[in-house]
């Protein structure tokens, strides 16, 4: 299973949080680790050796940001979100497929399911969040052109068909939609992978790959009461804790998934410090 994540220093503890989880919960024979920068990671030997630990093949790709130079980024959004973009250009060339992992998810329940699942011909497979923005989702159809799309994907998760990305997903098609609508851009890269290839994405269940963890109330008011608790720790694999209030934050989170995730992330903190 090759697993994809691009972070900076910053968000060091996230990613091994990730990795627990996935270690914990997935039963493959294999994983290797990819880990998109623009630097050397300060803790990159301590990943490795937590890799090791947790019989995982760590594998850092230091790329030139200058290579990104054109992209628009914020303080929400710096240039590293855009590596997954052009990720199959830094990756061996042997990779037939990948999953991009934001570092602010959770795998409590097998990934098999979704990283063995069959692609086809679509470029990438994600999820809509649609049953939670409707409105939204068809304001973003207008705003992007993007009306042969099934909806607005979340680029938090995405397994990536690599070779056909290598044939269909060009670095120049990229940087000129950017330059070319860069004042309607909202999630810079989010927007890019939606308005270019919404049309060759295969959706898949959010309540199963993609569930957005501050809104546990309103999945289990559209599933009819189906979506409990219970259910998603039995059925749901990726947990996303999207939005501004992390739950590693101090006194930032106080949703029904929050302290799941400070177990996994407590857990992880403990094991790191074995290493030093």
């Amino acid at each position: 299973m090759n697993l994809l994540f691009s972070i900076d220093d910053r968000f060091v503890n996230q990613l091994a949080t990730v990795l627990t989880s996935i270690a914990e919960n997935t039963n493959a024979e294999d994983f290797q680790v990819y880990v998109i920068a623009d630097h050397p990671l300060e803790a990159s030997a301590q990943l490795a050796a937590y890799c090791e630990q947790l019989k995982m093949t760590y594998h850092p790709v230091v790329i030139d940001p200058q290579d990104f130079a054109q992209a628009p980024i914020t303080d929400r959004y710096p240039t590293t979100i855009y590596y997954r973009l052009l990720a199959y250009k830094y990756l061996p060339a042997d990779l037939d497929r990948i999953l991009y992992l934001d570092a602010d998810v959770l795998c409590i329940n097998d990934l098999q399911s979704f990283y063995q699942m069959d692609l086809s011909h679509h470029l990438y497979a994600s999820a809509i969040h649609t049953a939670l923005s409707n409105t939204t989702d068809v304001i973003n159809k207008i705003r992007l052109q993007n009306f042969d799309a099934d909806g607005y994907y979340n680029s938090g998760v995405l397994l990536m068909n690599l070779e056909l990305i290598r044939q269909r997903v060009k670095e120049k098609d990229i940087f000129n939609y950017i330059e070319e609508n860069r004042l309607v851009l909202l999630l810079p890269d989010q927007d890019v992978l939606n308005a270019l290839y919404g049309d060759q994405i295969k959706s898949v269940p959010d309540e199963l790959y993609n569930f957005d963890a501050r809104k546990g109330r309103t999945y289990e008011t559209i599933s009819f009461g189906e979506w409990t608790l219970d259910w998603v720790m039995k059925h749901t694999v990726i947990l996303h804790y999207c939005g501004r209030d992390k739950p590693w934050l101090p006194n930032k989170n106080t949703g029904r998934y929050t302290a799941l995730y400070k177990h996994y992330y407590n857990l992880t903190l403990r094991r790191l410090a074995s290493l030093q």
